[in-house]
């Protein structure tokens, strides 16, 4: 029984519509191919990773990092904040939103400079 976007192996459901999409596609040629169901499984999830590991490089990335007395969201390699907030957990309300509708890659700092999280990669 071919797979669906409802209805697929639980170890796609980890990944992202577009990684899982792809390695459902990929794992129904598998299995039409009369390959094993657990090696279908593992071939298109690898395959459909790999697919979409350029598409990460080409993403455009953000920031949240301290700037003195603020947190600020910033595009890679623009000076212009996107949002500025007092506190931190305040500008991840807005950014996180803001950089999904982007299809962004957001890399979170400490107040110290060092990276806490990258979400979205």
């Amino acid at each position: 029984m071919p797979w669906t976007k409802s209805d697929y192996p639980a170890a796609f459901k980890n990944e992202t519509a577009k990684v899982r999409n792809k390695a459902i596609e990929i794992g129904n040629a598998l299995l039409r191919e009369n390959y094993e169901e657990g090696r279908a499984i593992s071939i298109g999830l690898t395959q459909a990773r790999e697919y979409y590991e350029d598409d990460a490089k080409n993403r455009v990335h953000y920031k949240v990092k301290n700037e003195g007395d603020s947190w600020k969201l910033l595009q890679a390699g623009k000076k212009q904040a996107i949002f500025k907030e007092d506190n931190k957990e305040d500008l991840l309300d807005k950014a996180k939103p803001y950089v999904t509708d982007h299809d962004g890659i957001l890399f979170i700092y400490r107040a110290d400079g060092s990276l806490e999280d990258t979400l979205y990669k």
